[in-house]
Order: structure tokens, then C-alpha cells, then sequence
């Protein structure tokens, strides 16, 4: 299996299914949202840059010069000193020539503590895109969830990002703020997405997981979740309420719907299809099966 061949990154956006992966970092620096449990159980290490040019040199035997893109996990890669990132960049266009695109993850915070000069610095040295977590706007659901910035601090990233010259791929959860906090997450993030304007707004719904911080306050009564109803009126009102030239994407299986557009261009479109698909729901509630994702294939 290629697994023994080479180290993989755990987890890798879906748009980057068919692209090489390559690990930099192992698990998350911050391990705290009160959504995510994807590297509970993973102390955050950094590899050094001997180890991942050495995964490179395995998988080129591999493929040759064939991949076209690439993606460097696990969660945070730009957590990593500029220079050896930089360097770990260089040397994937140095063994696979044919490489067009270089993504990975960054958090909002890393991001502001980079700045724009080494974001550029990421950026001349063949960094492409950068997928950031916005997950919400709104500030006190960002406390909620305990993801450690502010709707301010993820709008300043954002802008940094783009500022470098890199492509910037935003992603938000449906559902995140419950019954309770739906409309103030919507417009929340709106407002923030607004603001920077990204290249991708990628949506995620809201996947219960048990032993997160969202679990928890369900057992505590602190926390209801939406219906899938409900998450399609939050998600109509998130689109009417941008105002960005960038792609909005569901390219997730969590997402009940697909919904898939250019903005502004396909605003309506996709306004009237939510439109008719939540009065259906209204009016025939067993209508969900057929039109809507299953929860079992939301799961996998």
C-alpha cells in the first residue's frame, strides 16, 4: 500500500482528491474546536524538512513527473518556519515538473502571525492556494466553539492571503450555531466573507461527533440542533446576504443539498432552487428522503 511507502497526511479537502499528498506537520496546533475530532488523539508534531524532501523522493519513484497538483497536510503546514516550508515547496516542483497547483491548510491565526511578507515569500515559492477554516463570523460563536479568533482576526487573515497573491479557499459549517444562534451565524459570516471577498466559499454542515465540545452542550441542553429544513432556510439566507465574485461550493458530503454556483452571477438561481426546495419540505415533510442527502451517507 502507498501508506508504507510514504508518510500520508491524515485528511485532505475534497477538491484535492486526485492531488499528490505530502505530510509536514502530523495533527493540529490548536486541537480545540468544539466541532472537530479529527486529530483528538494526534500530538501535533512538526517533521523536519530531511523527512518530508525524503517522502518526496519516495513517491517520485512512484509516480515520476506526473502529478499536477499537490497538497501538503495535516491541518496547519503553515504553522511551519517560512523558509523550510518554502523550501519543501520548491523542491515538489524541483521533483515533479508538471505540478500546476500547491495547496494546504492554514488557520486564521498563523496566518496574522506570517503577515504578508512570508505569506509572499509562500507564494513566489510556488504556494497556490490556501484553504482556511472560517467556519462562522460571528464572534460569540466563535467563543462558542472555541475556535480561538475572531470574526475580525479571520476577515484580517482572509485579506492577507489574498494580499500574497495566493488563491483563498474559505470554508463554513451549516448548522453550527443551532436553533438558537442560526440567523446571527449567517449574517455573521456573510458579513466576514464580504469582507474578504475569497475565491472559494466551500460549505460543510454540521456533523454531530461524539466527545466534542458540541456533543457535550447537546447533553447539557445547551445546544439543539437544526432540522435539515432549518439549515436550508439559514443556508438561503447566507446567500442573499453576500455580496462576492467568488465560487460558492457544496463539495461535502455532510451538505444536504448541492448547491453550486458563481456569485454573483448564479445568485438567484441558486436562491430559487433553495426556495422551491424548502416550501416542498414545508408541504410534504416525506419529501426528504428522495430530495435531500441521506444521514447515512452524510456519515461517511
Amino acid at each position: 500500500m502507498i501508506e508504507d511507502f510514504y508518510e500520508l497526511p491524515l485528511y485532505r479537502p475534497p477538491s484535492e482528491a486526485h492531488s499528490l499528498l505530502i505530510r509536514a506537520t502530523r495533527g493540529c496546533p490548536w486541537n480545540r474546536c468544539g466541532f472537530c475530532s479529527m486529530y483528538r488523539n494526534l500530538r501535533f508534531s512538526i517533521r523536519s524538512v530531511g523527512e518530508v524532501k525524503s517522502d518526496i523522493d519516495r513517491v517520485s519513484e512512484l509516480l515520476g513527473d506526473s502529478p499536477k497538483t499537490a497538497f501538503i497536510g495535516d491541518s496547519n503546514s503553515l504553522i511551519m518556519k517560512t523558509d523550510e516550508l518554502c523550501e519543501i515547496i520548491r523542491y515538489l516542483y524541483r521533483k515533479f515538473p508538471c505540478l500546476e497547483r500547491v495547496t494546504t491548510y492554514g488557520r486564521a491565526h498563523t496566518i496574522l502571525k506570517k503577515g504578508v511578507e512570508d505569506m509572499r515569500k509562500l507564494s513566489e515559492a510556488g504556494l497556490s492556494r490556501v484553504h482556511v477554516g472560517l467556519e462562522t463570523g460571528d464572534d460569540e460563536l466563535l467563543a462558542l466553539v472555541k475556535k480561538g479568533v475572531t470574526g475580525d482576526e479571520a476577515i484580517k487573515a482572509g485579506l492577507i492571503v489574498k494580499e500574497a497573491g495566493l488563491t483563498l479557499s474559505e470554508y463554513v459549517i451549516l448548522g453550527l450555531g443551532g436553533k438558537q444562534m442560526w440567523e446571527q451565524h449567517a449574517r455573521g459570516t456573510a458579513r466576514a466573507l464580504n469582507a474578504i471577498d475569497p475565491d472559494f466559499i466551500r460549505l460543510r454542515t454540521l456533523m454531530v461527533i461524539d466527545g466534542t465540545g458540541i456533543a457535550e452542550m447537546i447533553k447539557e441542553g445547551a445546544f439543539t440542533p437544526s432540522t435539515p429544513t432549518e439549515i436550508l432556510i439559514e443556508e438561503r439566507l447566507l446567500i442573499e446576504e453576500l455580496d462576492v465574485t467568488g465560487e460558492l461550493l457544496s463539495d461535502h458530503v455532510s451538505n444536504y443539498l448541492s448547491i453550486n454556483g458563481k456569485l454573483p452571477d448564479q445568485k438567484e438561481e441558486m436562491l430559487e432552487f433553495l426556495d422551491i426546495t424548502i416550501e416542498s419540505l414545508k408541504i410534504s415533510p416525506e419529501l426528504s428522503g428522495s430530495i435531500l442527502q441521506p444521514e447515512y451517507l452524510r456519515r461517511l
